[in-house]
C-alpha cells in the first residue's frame, strides 16, 4: 500500500517535486532555442499538417518522405521560397519542426508521468494541485496554439503572422516563469514578513522590470515574424536618422506598431535599451540601499545578463542576423527573464534589514 504524503518527510517530497518541475522549466529552456532555430531557418512551415496523436514517427521509408515533401509542395512556402528545392534540402527544413514537435510532447510526457505518479503516492500537498494542473492546462494549449500559428503560414503569404508567433512565445515564457517561481517557493518557501519601504520600493521596481522584458521579447516577436531586422543594420540610428522617416507610414497610425518594420525594429532597440538603464537604476537603488546576501548576488546578475544580452541584440543587428548570433540573443532573452523572477523571489524571501 502506497504511504499518505502525512508519512512522508513534507519538505523532503516538497524538494523533489521541485527538482522535477525544474526539469520540466529546462525542457521549456531547451523547446524555446529550438522554436528559434525553426524560425531562423525557416523551417516551421516544412510538417503542413498536425497529428498530435500519431505524429510521434518521422517518415520511415522513401514513400513516406516523398509524401511528405508532395505535401509541403502544395503551399506557398515552397512556390515562392523554396522552388526547385531537392528532397535532402527538405529533409533539413523537416527533421528541425519535427524534433521541435517531438520536443513538445516529450515535455508533456516527463510532466504528466511524474505527475501521475505522486498524486497515486500521496505526494503532492493539495494547495499544489491547482498550480499543477494550470501547467499542464498551459502546456497543452500552446500545442494548439503553435499550430494556429502554423496554418497562418498555410495560406497566400508563406510567413506565419506576427500576432501568433508573438502569442506563442509568450505563452511559452508564462509556463516557463510560472514553472520556475513555482519551484522557487518549493525549494524556499517564502514566509510572510512585513517589509520595509526600501524592500517595497525594490519589489515595485522589479517587478516593472519583468514587465518590461515581458514587452521587449513581445516586441522582439514581431522583428522575428517580420523579418525586420534584417533592414536599417546600423545603430544607434536608423537609415543616417535616430527616428526613422517611414514610422507613421501606415494608416491607422497604431497599426504602425504591429506592421511596419521600422516601426518595430525602432520600439524593439529603444525598449531594449530602456529596459537597460532601469536594470542600472535598480542596481544604484539597491546599493544606495546597503542591500546584501543573495538579493544583491541576484540583482548583480540581472544586470550582468542584460548587458549581454544588449551586446548580442546589437552585433545581431549589426551583422545581419547570423543564426548563431540570434539564436544566443533569445537565449539571452529566456536567461534575462528567469533572472529578474529570481530576483523578485530573492526579495521576497529575505529577511527584514
Amino acid at each position: 500500500m502506497a504511504k499518505p504524503f502525512s508519512s512522508i518527510c513534507s519538505s523532503q517530497t516538497e524538494r523533489v517535486i521541485a527538482y522535477w518541475l525544474l526539469t520540466v522549466g529546462f525542457m521549456v529552456f531547451i523547446i524555446i532555442f529550438i522554436g528559434g532555430l525553426t524560425r531562423l531557418t525557416h523551417s516551421g512551415l516544412s510538417m503542413v499538417e498536425w497529428k498530435p496523436i500519431t505524429g510521434w514517427l518521422p517518415p520511415m521509408d522513401k514513400e513516406s518522405w516523398h509524401e511528405q515533401f508532395d505535401n509541403y509542395k502544395k503551399f506557398a512556402e515552397y512556390r515562392v521560397y523554396n522552388k526547385g528545392m531537392t528532397l535532402e534540402e527538405f529533409k533539413n527544413i523537416f527533421w528541425l519542426e519535427f524534433i521541435h514537435r517531438f520536443f513538445g510532447r516529450l515535455i508533456g510526457l516527463i510532466f504528466l508521468i511524474p505527475f501521475i505518479y505522486f498524486s497515486f503516492r500521496q505526494m503532492i500537498p493539495r494547495y499544489l494541485y491547482p498550480k499543477l494542473i494550470l501547467m499542464l492546462c498551459l502546456g497543452a494549449s500552446q500545442g494548439f496554439i503553435g499550430w494556429w500559428m502554423v496554418k497562418s503560414g498555410l495560406a497566400n503569404e508563406p510567413d506565419v503572422s506576427q500576432y501568433r508567433l508573438a502569442i506563442h512565445l509568450f505563452v511559452a515564457f508564462v509556463i516557463l516563469g510560472y514553472i520556475f517561481w513555482v519551484a522557487l517557493g518549493l525549494l524556499k518557501p517564502i514566509v510572510p514578513i512585513e517589509l520595509d519601504n526600501n524592500q517595497k520600493k525594490l519589489i515595485l521596481h522589479v517587478k516593472g522590470i519583468i514587465i518590461l522584458v515581458v514587452i521587449t521579447i513581445l516586441s522582439g516577436a514581431l522583428v522575428a515574424g517580420l523579418d525586420a531586422g534584417f533592414v536599417y543594420n546600423e545603430f544607434p540610428l536608423m537609415d543616417g536618422r535616430f527616428f526613422p522617416e517611414g514610422y507613421f507610414e501606415l494608416t491607422p497610425w497604431y497599426i504602425n506598431v504591429f506592421e511596419n518594420l521600422a516601426s518595430v525594429q525602432f520600439d524593439h532597440r529603444w525598449l531594449a535599451i530602456f529596459t537597460f538603464f532601469t536594470c542600472v537604476s535598480l542596481f544604484f537603488r539597491a546599493g544606495k540601499m546597503g542591500t546584501n546576501g543573495r538579493v544583491w548576488v541576484a540583482i548583480c546578475m540581472l544586470l550582468f545578463i542584460i548587458a549581454i544580452q544588449v551586446v548580442l541584440g546589437i552585433s545581431t543587428l549589426l551583422l545581419v542576423v547570423p543564426i548563431s548570433l540570434a539564436s544566443l540573443h533569445q537565449l539571452g532573452a529566456v536567461m534575462l527573464f528567469l533572472s529578474a523572477i529570481w530576483t523578485l523571489k530573492e526579495l521576497y524571501s529575505s529577511s527584514k534589514n
